[in-house]
């Protein structure tokens, strides 16, 4: 990786501290995949848009509905749990 790359990706990894209050070091717990059925495609300011069979790196269980991702180009949102399978 270059260093262009890496201060790149820290900005990317600060603003979505800064975002979404997040507190700590970034730490992917799992990754699970997106449910290829899926149809829900919920947009917003702090939601990630969704692709079936995407696989995500999970960053938070937030709540009972909603899990912090990090998807394969480095965007962070919530994505609900009823369209997110275990790998």
């Amino acid at each position: 990786m270059t260093l262009k790359a890496c201060k790149k990706e820290e900005k990317m990894d600060r603003g979505f501290q800064k975002k979404f209050k997040f507190e700590g070091s970034i730490n992917v717990l799992t990754q699970m995949m997106v449910d290829p059925a899926a149809t829900e495609k919920r947009s917003g300011a702090k939601n990630l848009p969704l692709r079936p069979g995407e696989i995500l790196d999970v960053i938070q269980f937030t709540n009972q509905e909603q899990i912090l991702c990090r998807n394969s180009q480095r965007r962070y949102g919530y994505v609900p749990r009823a369209v997110m399978l275990p790998l």
